[in-house]
């Protein structure tokens, strides 16, 4: 499928869908734009595991939740959640209820946390940015993982996080904007 024109006469990539909504703010406004810092980049890894399994959409509604519960992604407060904190998290219905998954957010923060002395998780993910980024034209055409994108799950899993796939990590990627992820045609490719 190659890029959707809204009905505001701008293409966009498929899944950004041509009416109005979440998902389209958020192709436009965030989805493929560099962030800054550990937090964002622990948000952002937090809420790529948390949608395993699940629809973008779901984790965007639940967004503000998540960085309620998470205390803003601050890696030292979430590293010292203890079962007590976990347990209540399960039962907050505003967020994605998956104890593996809320496991992952507190061993990934203590990972963030113990990654400072060899550069940051920052430094760590934008290391793996490819040489030659991908374009595509075409849905079909677009991938879901990448030799870079393998390494740096490699490269996390080695460094203690977990819920880092490869695929997980292609869209982290991609999300971040460690590489332009929009398709040819799409208004937001290249800017």
């Amino acid at each position: 499928m190659a890029p959707l024109v809204g009905e505001d006469g701008v293409a966009r990539c498929p899944w950004a869908g041509a009416l109005p909504g979440v998902m389209r703010d958020y192709h436009d406004d965030e989805w493929g734009r560099r962030v800054h810092g550990e937090a964002a980049h622990l948000e952002r890894l937090t809420l790529e595991a948390f949608q395993s399994g699940l629809s973008w959409s779901t984790i965007l509604m639940k967004r503000e939740a998540f960085r309620e519960v998470f205390l803003g992604f601050d890696a030292d407060r979430v590293a010292a959640f203890d079962d007590a904190d976990q347990a209540r998290l399960m039962g907050d219905a505003r967020i994605v209820r998956n104890r593996l998954k809320i496991a992952a957010a507190v061993t990934n923060a203590r990972a963030a946390v113990d990654l400072r002395d060899a550069g940051g998780l920052e430094q760590l993910v934008l290391s793996f940015a490819p040489a030659d980024p991908p374009s595509y034209d075409d849905t079909d055409a677009m991938a879901t993982t990448s030799a870079e994108s393998t390494a740096l799950s490699k490269a996390l899993k080695k460094a203690g996080f977990v819920f880092v796939g490869p695929t997980t990590m292609y869209a982290l990627m991609e999300a971040i904007g460690v590489f332009d992820p929009h398709m040819d045609g799409c208004h937001r490719r290249g800017a």
